[in-house]
């Protein structure tokens, strides 16, 4: 690999880059660069065009850096410089996480998970202690005394009217003969399952 040190003000972005970075990706490449260093260089071609790296690369810029390791690939057609381009940031999203890896990994850096690219909290969240984890499942769905108050007020409310349906439900059948007028009795109605009210039609 022609890997050389260059001058990032000798380095060019490319007309057009498939892969739009967010201030956050940068944040996160800011943090790996300080963590780490630069780990794999820039892909430019004989021009000092970018191939690839175009964030590692605005990284380095908003750090103030002045250079970088560079791989410089020669020979390429246009096309084919296109096709590297596309084929660099698409073959890394096909990648499919080991998640058994990725949990044993986190546990052995339980007491330091910071990881750029990652949220603290979550690691966090996941090397919660079997214990944690038992007091955080035996609390959930337990209600505080004032939501149970209001639930049981609510029941006792419900319990009343359907009581109140139920009685009405059977004084109707002794009423509908005596008590409802020749122009009631022409017009169609049901009875509010709630308060046994007549909805008139």
């Amino acid at each position: 690999m022609n890997v050389v040190r260059k001058q990032l003000s000798e380095l060019k972005r490319p007309e057009r880059n498939v892969r739009m970075h967010t201030d956050k990706q940068i944040n996160e490449f800011r943090r790996s660069v300080e963590m780490f260093g630069q780990i794999r260089p820039i892909v430019i071609d004989e021009e000092g065009t970018i191939l690839a790296g175009n964030g590692l690369y605005e990284t380095m810029l908003t750090m103030g850096k002045e250079e970088a390791d560079c791989h410089i690939v020669t020979g390429l057609t246009e096309k084919q410089k296109k096709k590297l381009m596309l084929a660099d940031n698409r073959v890394f999203d096909l990648g499919v996480d080991d998640l058994a890896a990725l949990d044993a990994f986190v546990l052995e850096l339980k007491d330091d998970l910071d990881i750029p690219g990652f949220e603290e909290d979550l690691l966090q969240a996941m090397v919660m202690e079997a214990d944690e984890a038992d007091i955080a499942m035996g609390e959930y769905g337990i209600l505080e005394p004032e939501r149970v108050e209001v639930i049981q007020e609510a029941r006792e409310k419900y319990q009343e009217q359907e009581d109140a349906v139920a009685k009405v439900s059977q004084e109707i059948p002794a009423q509908s003969t005596a008590t409802v007028t020749t122009a009631e009795a022409a017009k169609k109605f049901i009875l509010c399952p709630k308060c046994g009210e007549r909805i008139w039609l």
